[in-house]
Order: C-alpha cells, then sequence, then structure tokens
C-alpha cells in the first residue's frame, strides 16, 4: 500500500531524483519504497508524511480516501448528496452580508426574538456566525459572556430554499433553519421555520416560523440591529417591524 501511495502522491512532483534529493533519501532507496521492496524507518516516514502532508495511515489506506476523509460533507459518501448543496450556495440565491431575523420565542409564547448573524464565504463554502441574545441566555440561567453566546454554523441549498445548521461551541445546543425567499419590495427577506434539539415538551413547541431579512450594507444600520437584540412583544413588531410580523404570522398556528 505505501509503495502504490508513494507513486500516485510522486507523480505532480516532478522526477524522482529531484524528490530524493529534496526529501534526504537516496533515490536507489526510494525506489525500492516505491516498487515495495523495501520499507522506511520511522523518523524516514514521517519525513515523508510531512514532504506530502498526509498521516501515517499512508501505509494502510488509499491515499485518495485520507483526502476524502477530511472533507467529511464533500467525500465519496456524502459527496454526491449532502455535498452538493453545501458546495453550491450562489450569492443570488443566499447573499453574503448581515441579517436580521425573527422568530416567536420557544419558552414565552407571547414574546418573539429578534436577533442578528453575519453569512460569509471561504473556500466555496457559506458560513454562518452570531451570538445568542443576553436576555436569551439569561432566561436559560446560562452564562452571558461572548463565548458561550458565539454559534457557528453552515448553509445549504435544497431546492429553491436554504439550509442552515448552526451550534454553539462543543455542540452544546443546535438549530436546524429552512428557508425561502419571500416576495418583498427590495427582495432582501427570506421566511421559513426553525427547530430546536430538545426533547418534547407538552407545552413548549421545538419548531416555529422563521424570518430573515438581509440589512443595507450600513454600518450605522447594523450596529442599530445589534443593539435591539433581544425578546420584543407582538405590538413592537407591529410597529416597528411590520413585514416580519406579517411573514411570523403570529395568529396563524404554525402546523
Amino acid at each position: 500500500m505505501l509503495g502504490d501511495n508513494l507513486r500516485l502522491l510522486t507523480r505532480s512532483r516532478g522526477s524522482v531524483s529531484q524528490l530524493s534529493r529534496e526529501l534526504g533519501i537516496n533515490r536507489t532507496q526510494f525506489n525500492r519504497y516505491l516498487s515495495g521492496e523495501s520499507f522506511p524507518r520511522p523518523d524516514v516516514l514521517q519525513r515523508i508524511c510531512s514532504y506530502f502532508d498526509v498521516d501515517a495511515r499512508v501505509i494502510l489506506e488509499p491515499v485518495d480516501g485520507l483526502a476524502a476523509r477530511d472533507d467529511l460533507l464533500g467525500g465519496p459518501f456524502l459527496g454526491d448528496y449532502v455535498g452538493a448543496g453545501v458546495a453550491n450556495v450562489p450569492e443570488t440565491l443566499f447573499p453574503s452580508g448581515f441579517y436580521r431575523f425573527t422568530r416567536r420565542s420557544f419558552a414565552n409564547q407571547s414574546l418573539f426574538l429578534v436577533g442578528l448573524l453575519h453569512v460569509t464565504r471561504n473556500g466555496g463554502y457559506t458560513f454562518v456566525r452570531g451570538y445568542e441574545s443576553r436576555d436569551a441566555m439569561r432566561r436559560q440561567n446560562l452564562p452571558t459572556d461572548p463565548p458561550t453566546r458565539e454559534y457557528r454554523g453552515y448553509a445549504s441549498r435544497h431546492e429553491d430554499g436554504i439550509v442552515l445548521i448552526t451550534s454553539r461551541k462543543n455542540a452544546m445546543t443546535s438549530s436546524f433553519n429552512y428557508l425561502s425567499r419571500a416576495a418583498s419590495f427590495n427582495n432582501n427577506f427570506w421566511v421559513g421555520y426553525t427547530t430546536r434539539t430538545v426533547p418534547e415538551t407538552a407545552d413548549s413547541p421545538r419548531a416555529t416560523r422563521l424570518v430573515y431579512e438581509l440589512l443595507d450594507k450600513s454600518w450605522p444600520k447594523i450596529m442599530e440591529a445589534g443593539r435591539l437584540m433581544g425578546f420584543v412583544t407582538e405590538d413592537y413588531l407591529a410597529e416597528h417591524m411590520p413585514l416580519h410580523r406579517r411573514h411570523l404570522q403570529p395568529n396563524t398556528p404554525f402546523w
């Protein structure tokens, strides 16, 4: 297996002579590794692994499988399923930027949560980052320091909509959000639902409607939205965020 992997790794690295010099290995000896006639000492194996940026599994498993395993969602098992949506979230469907979102409170059905999060792109993937409001953390008797409040996640494309999977650090809590673009004057609203990963109880729902609003790229407006994070009443939504209230349909059962 090591010989097969080495032959595959060396294809894009120039001549064997040049590679042997860069590794500090005698060419004749390196040819023995390639043919499977000899096995490197532990220190030489470590040198080879460092050079090709692989680990010691290279002696037991195909190297193309090692690379795929590191890319969980894009690997051979999930790549054509989950990975197909994760790697293809166009800006036209879900732009990068700051979003203000609203949903009904899970713990108190008479209140609504207003939050803020940031969507970015890196390496072909779409990432989400935000902070739970201090008010929401206090109501759960949880610390309100930034590391505890922070959550991160990723976006995936599904048909005409977007799925967001987010978690707090160490996967303490997670949520599943589904959104699709809603008709609006500025084309900046997405409507769907969110679910929370908690056991079912008789008086506390685990799913509710969700509204996202893409904010203008104006720091004063973004900072203002950040200051307003927390719980508000339906009357507040009606006066200050009427489009959010309309899309949330507070007087219509979710199910």
